[in-house]
């Protein structure tokens, strides 16, 4: 089957079952929505209704950031929790597999990498109310059945996966990547309580309206882990120095410090946060190291990538900086 017939059956498929849903409601066409990253992300209303669709690309295995299926559990399992979430209204198990949750509107923007930028007092509040409500996902029961979770992340983990990753990067394009590599494996900490770890929380994926926070969204890489791990790497944006080149200044933003006393509210601060903080910045600098190396290679053209080195460089040398 080509895709063209393929994105047909899919269309058709979605619209009977939300005409289902909403009978006698008219469905639009799926419109396809930038910026998703787990398969194919689409809008679509029914009547008054409107939807977000998420689907596993055709021919494609639902496997990774394609597993939508995983994603739609977690999003049920966090229905009606402190933690807010678009409510999932269905989900079909034939392949290719998709489910439709609702549509809320917000801003999902990082105050410092984002061009559209709101006010800083108004980026502050939406900061500071987001590490609250990580703690609120971080303190959320992770026993529901539905989460079906693989094992525990822990941080020897998550260093061996990323080590990976930052390893296939060119070593021009990842200057002290090995020295700070060394640093990390040589002070893995222990690891804590496993909780429900979102895997890429920050701003840019909290949908906010004013100065709350009222939805969390992209969840394809969730997991069961060390708390460290989300907080690491949220914290990571709270500086635009850490981004040469790419971020901006942004008048009156919350400091790491005052994130993390924001997120424990009044709790002591776990052991071995530097690590964490560092950790943060490796995975970062592989991320882009990756996104970099692609697009030189010819696999993904994409020419803003080449404003990337400074930043790579940058995370790589305070990674090394807060390791003392």
């Amino acid at each position: 089957m080509s895709t063209a017939a393929q994105d047909r059956e899919l269309t058709e498929r979605v619209r009977d079952r939300l005409g289902r849903l909403r009978p006698g409601a008219p469905v639009g066409e799926l419109r396809t929505l930038p910026g998703g990253h787990s398969g194919l992300t689409y809008a679509v209303t029914a009547g008054e209704g409107r939807y977000v669709v998420k689907a596993v690309p055709p021919g494609q295995r639902p496997v990774g950031r394609n597993d939508v299926l995983r994603q739609a559990r977690v999003l049920r399992s966090l229905a009606g929790s402190t933690v807010p979430v678009p409510g999932v209204v269905c989900v079909e198990e034939e392949q290719p597999a998709w489910f439709a949750m609702e549509f809320v509107t917000g801003e999902a923007l990082e105050p410092v990498l984002d061009d559209h930028r709101v006010p800083g007092v108004t980026a502050r509040a939406r900061m500071v109310a987001a590490a609250r409500l990580l703690r609120r996902l971080h303190d959320t029961d992770v026993r529901s059945p539905v989460l079906d979770a693989p094992e525990p992340l822990d941080a020897a983990g998550e260093l061996e996966r990323w080590s990976r990753t930052l390893h296939a990067v060119p070593e021009e394009l990842r200057p002290g990547g090995e020295a700070l590599l060394a640093r990390l494996a040589a002070g893995i900490p222990e690891t804590g309580q496993p909780v429900l770890l979102h895997g890429d929380f920050r701003l840019g994926n909290v949908l906010c309206t004013g100065e709350r926070p009222v939805a969390v969204v992209d969840w394809e890489i969730w997991s069961v882990g060390d708390p460290r791990i989300d907080l690491g790497w949220f914290l990571l944006f709270a500086d635009h120095r850490n981004f040469p080149r790419l971020g901006h200044a942004v008048p009156g933003l919350p400091t790491e410090a005052e994130l993390l006393d924001a997120y424990l509210d009044g709790c002591p601060a776990p052991p071995a946060m530097e690590w964490f903080r560092a950790l943060g910045r490796m995975k970062m600098a592989a991320i882009m190291g990756h996104n970099l190396r692609r697009h030189r290679e010819g696999r993904h053209h994409d020419p803003d990538q080449e404003r990337l080195p400074p930043t790579i460089a940058a995370m790589i040398r305070t990674a090394r900086d807060i390791l003392g």
